[in-house]
């Protein structure tokens, strides 16, 4: 375990019960997605690189625009 991580729960202790639950329940959430990504990417080692490919030749036919943080 990390230093950085041992400070952190060391922290989370001195919460309350139902804040160190919530906070457990994002940490597990953010892990299970993680796991989710890997076995996509896992079960095809090409889509990555085959959805970076659509999305540069649709860049490069002017499909795309630049992403304005204020309209979203």
């Amino acid at each position: 375990m990390t230093e950085q991580l041992e400070q952190a729960i060391a922290r989370l202790k001195t919460l309350p019960t139902d804040k160190q639950n919530a906070i457990a329940a994002l940490i597990l959430e953010e892990l299970e997605e993680e796991q989710r990504w890997d076995d996509s990417f896992a079960r095809s080692p090409d889509l990555l690189a085959k959805l970076a490919t659509e999305a540069m030749a649709e860049y490069r036919a002017g499909k795309t625009q630049e992403l304005d943080p204020e309209t979203l």
